[in-house]
């Protein structure tokens, strides 16, 4: 990455790593004759990140029950030199345990990630859910183990989910997600908050900050994952026919919003191959620099794409409209997704 702006980001104590990294997930639905097909173009996209400059790579054990672990360990023992920083989740996976992060099943999935990831030590462990079992039975548990893992150095950084709300929820359940993150907030003392943030995500206030104002106040980094929701602010998506697995959960009974929206956003960003890409990706990455923005892939050409159109930093103005753009985006597909609601509006 050579934009002036791009240089490297501290996102937290023992964590500094270019502010463009990727996001990791191997689960699209593909067909079982395509899995070696499918690996192959996700081992392409890894060395094209890397020949650009990426040095956190962001999965999860959940991510189709650790085959992208076991990918992204793949190309680390072809690859055993190169200095990346690799950064995975817990909290989905129960397996024979009462609960995700019950007595030893969080140490048991770490040992279990370092090995499908041929590492020793991962830079950053996400606690993935805001569910701690009834009364938040295992939440003290969590706690310390996870403190204990960063302490003998298996993690150098504590991560947990940021809030999360879809465009069907109401006032009152957006206030008690922001609520319940602050309480776990306050218990955890995370290094990093790891969450979703792209042109579909609805604001949540934070003792009165949105999140960016938060995290920084607190000194907490922040890692963005979906930037281009799901591939969909790119403009590609404008069809149900072009939609990949993962979007056709998404969007058929709200494309027309979509693309109202995406064609403000061209009143901005022209009509250059790109350029909306650009405006979504500059828009996260410009939050704060205690931002680390992970962008998701199928293959290196979507890689090579997210990378070449970072182009110059937006100005304060451009930033300004291309938020006002945005939110009102989201206020028109809000509008939409409410007369006719559907819970899969999760981009």
């Amino acid at each position: 990455m050579s934009d002036s702006d791009l240089g490297v980001r501290h996102l937290c104590r023992g964590i500094v790593t270019n502010p463009l990294g990727l996001h990791c997930n191997m689960s699209t639905g593909r067909a079982p004759h395509d899995e070696s097909e499918h690996i192959n173009q996700f081992l392409g996209g890894l060395s094209r990140a890397v020949e650009r400059g990426a040095k956190l790579f962001d999965t999860s054990d959940s991510y189709d029950y650790g085959h992208t672990e076991r990918a992204i360990g793949e190309f680390l023992r072809r690859h055993p030199k190169l200095p990346l920083q690799l950064s995975s989740k817990v909290g989905q996976l129960r397996g024979s345990a009462k609960h995700p992060y019950a007595g030893r099943h969080i140490h048991h999935q770490l040992e279990q990630s370092l090995e499908n990831l041929y590492a020793e030590q991962l830079h950053l462990y996400t606690l993935d859910s805001f569910d701690f079992g009834p009364d938040d039975r295992y939440l003290g548990n969590a706690i310390d183990v996870m403190r204990t893992l960063r302490e003998v150095e298996s993690i150098k950084a504590i991560g947990m989910r940021g809030p999360s709300v879809s465009y069907v929820a109401s006032p009152e359940e957006w206030a008690a997600e922001a609520e319940r993150f602050l309480y776990l907030f306050r218990l955890i003392k995370p290094d990093v908050v790891w969450t979703r943030f792209n042109a579909f995500t609805p604001a949540v206030s934070i003792e009165g900050d949105d999140l960016f104002t938060f995290t920084a106040r607190h000194g907490v980094g922040l890692v963005l994952a979906a930037p281009l929701g799901l591939g969909l602010l790119t403009g590609k998506a404008s069809s149900r026919a072009e939609l990949s697995p993962r979007h056709a959960r998404l969007i058929p009974p709200h494309m027309k919003q979509v693309d109202e929206g995406l064609q403000g956003l061209r009143g901005h960003s022209g009509d250059a191959p790109g350029a909306l890409t650009q405006l979504a990706l500059r828009s996260s990455l410009q939050r704060g620099e205690q931002c680390v923005v992970v962008v998701g892939f199928d293959n290196e050409q979507q890689v090579e794409e997210s990378y070449r159109c970072l182009g110059l930093p937006l100005t304060p103005e451009e930033l300004g409209a291309v938020d006002d753009a945005y939110a009102d985006f989201r206020t028109r597909l809000h509008e939409k997704v409410t007369r006719s609601p559907t819970k899969e509006l999760q981009a």
